[in-house]
């Protein structure tokens, strides 16, 4: 059973960092996407990043704060993200989904086939 567990967030001050990692499990991702995405209060879920054989992709919103990355070996994504904002409270979730798909696709939810159960990010101001 291929499972995603996410793990790091918490509670920031506005300015500060966290680093979430995102453990997979079951079988080997290495050949799939691997994307965040989050989810605040009453909105609908959207994309933050993914990580493929050709290189990484942001949202726009957070584009140049954070920073997404793998490590095969341990089969782990990473998302580092810097001068956190309030807006960025939301809860995070780790996403796989075929390598075949690109561009465009790689913001969908439904691009994704497997995801973790979240982890909560609170920014304070």
């Amino acid at each position: 059973q291929a499972q995603l567990v996410e793990s790091g967030g918490g509670l920031v001050q506005a300015g500060g960092s966290l680093r979430l990692s995102c453990a997979a499990s079951g079988r080997t991702f290495s050949s799939y996407n691997m994307g965040w995405f989050r989810q605040a209060p009453g909105k609908e879920r959207e994309f933050v990043a993914a990580t493929t054989w050709s290189g990484a992709y942001y949202a726009d919103s957070v584009k140049g704060r954070f920073t997404i990355s793998r490590d095969s070996a341990k089969n782990t994504v990473y998302l580092q993200m810097n001068s956190l904002k309030p807006e960025d409270t939301a809860v995070y979730y780790c996403a796989a989904g075929p390598g075949s798909r690109s561009g465009y696709l790689l913001s969908r939810v439904a691009s994704y086939d497997y995801w973790g159960q979240g982890t909560q990010v609170t920014v304070s101001s």
